[in-house]
């Protein structure tokens, strides 16, 4: 059973009572609350965990004064306070990857769901604060929602994370946070924290994801498994596959 505090100054899920620790980090728009279904598996496979609204997303602080990686790097260590495996999906993942490079010691093992070094020649940032900021808010319904948002996995997750209010229906995260944060990813290619690495890693790709194949092919060091017919949010298109294969990782499979 997760239950719901403030750790760190986040607003975090938890759970298990012996074990391991397992920190979980959900990507840019996201929530802790999709990650749920992967943590009652390692919470059923014997581990405790950790799941963190990221700043700027979900029940932590909307629209918070620094989300520099840096930032980002700082809440997942005040979080663990003891050896832990990370596991992240994109921008929860390059976030996992720079802390396991910053303090190794802090880190078991690290899992990057559709995760990647970071870097871009275009301004992606930009248009990803242009479409979220062109929601046609507050939606009406879940239907509504569905409607602009397309039926995804991607979507649900969105809709059963929406504020309730009493105009309708709103997102918990504001687009200009969003292109902030994830800017720090888009500025630069983190290679150097890449080969830093001490601990094991595994990389989960889905077959119709965003990694570039060029990028993927230089990350020899990590474990790389491609699930069938997932894109890139892996954990929402193929949630039993991604929990068996992250349990069997931590578990020591």
């Amino acid at each position: 059973m997760l239950e719901r505090s403030v750790r760190a100054g986040l607003s975090v899920l938890h759970g298990g009572a012996a074990g391991e620790l397992v920190v979980l980090l959900h990507g840019l728009a996201g929530s802790a609350a999709e990650m749920a279904p992967l943590a009652e598996a390692l919470i059923a496979a014997g581990h405790r965990v950790v799941v963190p609204d990221q700043r700027g997303h979900g029940h932590s602080e909307r629209r918070p004064a620094e989300v520099s990686r840096a930032a980002y790097v700082g809440d997942v260590l005040a979080l663990t306070g003891e050896p832990a495996w990370l596991v992240g999906q994109s921008m929860g993942a390059h976030t996992a990857m720079l802390a396991a490079a910053a303090r190794p010691g802090m880190v078991r093992g690290l899992v990057m769901i559709e995760g990647g070094v970071g870097g871009s020649t275009d301004d992606y940032p930009e248009r990803l604060r242009a479409w979220f900021a062109s929601w046609p808010l507050p939606f009406a319904d879940a239907d509504a929602a569905r409607a602009f948002l397309g039926e995804r996995t991607i979507t649900e997750a969105w809709i059963a994370d929406l504020d309730r209010r009493d105009d309708g229906l709103w997102p918990r995260f504001d687009p200009d946070v969003m292109k902030a944060a994830i800017a720090g990813v888009a500025a630069e290619a983190r290679w150097t924290e890449w080969h830093s690495l001490t601990v094991p890693v595994l990389q989960i790709l889905g077959e119709h994801g965003s990694i570039p194949a060029e990028e993927a092919g230089r990350m020899t060091a990590a474990r790389q498994v491609v699930v069938p017919g997932a894109g890139h949010d892996v954990h929402l298109d193929a949630p039993e596959e991604t929990a068996r294969l992250v349990v069997d990782f931590v578990s020591g499979g």
